[in-house]
């Protein structure tokens, strides 16, 4: 069985900084991808991803609105991938998602991903 289990949410003031962890398990492949997505209070999950890696290079992606500020990274001798979060700001507030997609050509839009973690909420307060 398929499991992907996020961590490190958390209270922090903005300007400051988290680290979300993925932890994926049951799951063997030469290349995939690890997205993050995050739905913000009383809004549905955004269908694009904020962040992903692909496992086999380590080639990353990040939208506009976390250039710059978030970095994604991936320990693949632990299956894990991390988001390290700085100068966070009130609008990143939200329960944040990873998920998996195992198909090429990857992709940020969730419908391309397969497998998905509970979430982890971050609140970033003003």
């Amino acid at each position: 069985e398929v499991q992907l289990q996020a961590s490190g949410g958390g209270l922090v003031q903005a300007g400051g900084s988290l680290r979300l962890s993925c932890a994926v398990s049951g799951f063997s492949s030469d290349d995939y991808a690890i997205g993050w997505f995050r739905q913000a209070p009383g809004k549905e999950r955004e269908g694009y991803s904020i962040s992903y890696i692909r496992y086999s290079d380590g080639s990353t992606y990040y939208s506009d609105s976390v250039k710059g500020r978030f970095t994604i990274s991936s320990d693949n001798a632990k299956n894990t991938v991390s988001l390290e979060m700085n100068n966070l700001k009130p609008e990143d507030t939200a329960v944040y998602y990873c998920a998996l997609d195992r198909r090429m050509p990857f992709s940020n839009w969730e419908l391309e991903y397969d497998y998905w973690g509970q979430g982890t909420l971050v609140t970033v307060s003003s």
